[in-house]
């Protein structure tokens, strides 16, 4: 595939963060930085930008609430490869954003679910007049209904966002799905460059980034070693591996991989295993199979299989990044 528009962006520690509870060390996220950077990787989601006052009780690690004097000694050096944050609505404080010429992050973008796309061209809106790129994802789409999609489209359409996002949060969609939800955003967002953010339930998320990738798709998300939520992401390896750019080197990849994932990786819990396949499969939060895995009876696979498809059973409500 030789198609130089598409450009990987990187959310090993935002995503990831939801495994460990955002506990990287600064020598840990300062490696995987110059590592993404020497391997070409475009962007790096480096954590998110919201605010403690909002989220009180929350106890987690500093890339969950990222502070900027707190980045710049992270990164003494910035090199190519862009930074990026997440804020989620209603959880960020618009007085803690910087403008971009005084930030050492280059992109917000904004997590909603689709009733509250108001709320993310809000925050769009802002940070837009404050210099940053943008862009709006919207979460959970498999479970979406098409009138509420087609509304938000419209106001999306209007807004000054930079990239709208295809997101597969409970790793359930195939590629006949991805292809069918590009189509869409594309015929009523004809002006917007799109990204696609993919979890591995299913382990379709590589196959399913490039489907969309090769239909026109950009900004594709992916995590070193697969790391995030529950099953993970899209490995950024693997893109950087199979898309046909001259920049992109996979050996960096590679070693940071040996130095910090491998052993993070005997620490904590990521990736393709049986309970969050089902939650993948029956289009489920992989909430409840996080639970299983935490708890006694965490291998007792036939029983959660059970449990996910008995009518009896009230699931917890349905979200997702």
């Amino acid at each position: 595939m030789n198609d130089s528009n598409a450009k990987i962006l990187d959310c090993t520690i935002r995503d990831g963060g939801l495994v460990n509870n955002w506990d990287f060390s600064v020598e840990f996220v300062r490696d995987l930085y110059y590592s993404l950077n020497a391997a070409g990787v475009e962007y790096m989601e480096i954590g998110y930008k919201n605010s403690p006052k909002l989220l009180k009780g929350a106890e987690a690690g500093p890339w969950r609430f990222l502070d900027e004097a707190f980045l710049r000694e992270v990164i003494p050096e910035k090199g190519d490869t862009k930074l990026s944050a997440l804020v989620d609505i209603g959880r960020v404080d618009e007085n803690d954003i910087l403008p971009r010429s005084e930030s050492m992050l280059d992109m917000i973008r904004v997590a909603c679910y689709v009733k509250d796309v108001d709320k993310a061209i809000d925050l769009v809106n802002k940070f837009h007049n404050y210099g940053y790129e943008t862009t709006i994802n919207i979460m959970a789409l498999s479970n979406v209904m098409e009138h509420d999609l087609i509304e938000a489209f419209q106001q999306i359409a209007k807004s000054p966002v930079d990239v709208v996002y295809v997101v597969d949060s409970f790793g359930s969609l195939h590629h006949r799905d991805i292809e069918y939800l590009v189509a869409k955003f594309q015929r009523h967002l004809p002006g917007k460059t799109l990204g696609i953010h993919a979890h591995n339930n299913m382990q379709l998320a590589f196959s399913n980034t490039i489907m969309a990738a090769e239909r026109g798709v950009q900004f594709l998300d992916a995590s070193v070693f697969g790391m995030g939520r529950a099953a993970g992401n899209c490995n950024t390896e693997l893109l950087v591996s199979y898309l046909k750019n001259p920049k992109y080197e996979l050996r960096p990849i590679l070693e940071v991989i040996e130095r910090r994932m491998i052993p993070l990786r005997e620490k904590v819990e990521w990736g393709y295993i049986i309970p969050y396949m089902m939650t993948g499969v029956l289009n489920e939060h992989p909430r409840v199979a996080m639970a299983l895995r935490a708890s006694d009876d965490k291998d007792k696979y036939a029983e959660f299989y059970d449990q996910l498809t008995s009518p009896e059973i009230a699931l917890a409500a349905k979200g997702g990044d």
